[in-house]
């Protein structure tokens, strides 16, 4: 390898397979890929991920079958706690000489790049709205209020009530009268 040259392990080379229509090869390869993301939920920069794929090649051109696997970060959408979780995403792609855009991949020469397809099947199932478990309740009522208990009582004592201080961007509301 001369030096400067990148390692590209998501680049396969397809030629014994074109010489042979019908024939398949299993691959299976990691690499970095960078940050991945989609609103508040990523893949990290430094992130491994995997593909377990199998090429076969129908006429003159490839199909690639098999899984994606990336590990993401987010917040739950209810209690906004961090949530981890690995992704896995199934992959049926045409790569061809002539790639229609947005449906088939490009087949280049002898080597097919993997590596969009990886992106774009990551980014298409990053979920939109992540929880962290189904029946997460969402946070306790005045949590936000500087409560960290979240039950309306920040000082333990039951005698007093605490009513937490009117924001006065809506203090223009209490002048509205309806009807």
């Amino acid at each position: 390898m001369s030096r400067g040259a990148t390692v590209r392990p998501l680049l396969v080379s397809v030629l014994p397979l074109l010489r042979q229509p019908g024939t398949r090869r299993e691959v299976r390869a990691e690499a970095v890929l960078g940050e991945l993301r989609v609103g508040e939920v990523a893949v990290r920069p430094d992130a491994v991920v995997a593909l377990d794929v199998v090429l076969e090649a129908i006429g003159d051109s490839i199909t690639v079958v098999g899984d994606v696997r990336a590990p993401y970060r987010a917040s739950c959408r209810r209690c906004l706690e961090p949530i981890e979780g690995d992704l896995v995403t199934e992959v049926q792609e045409i790569f061809e000489r002539r790639p229609v855009e947005g449906e088939t991949y490009l087949l280049g020469g002898e080597e097919i790049d993997l590596e969009p397809m990886a992106s774009d099947a990551i980014l298409l199932a990053l979920p939109l709205a992540p929880l962290c478990a189904q029946d997460c309740p969402g946070p306790l009522p005045g949590a936000f209020l500087g409560d960290p208990a979240g039950d309306g009582d920040s000082d333990g004592d039951d005698s007093a009530e605490v009513e937490a201080a009117p924001d006065p961007r809506w203090a223009a509301l209490r002048d509205l009268e309806f009807g």
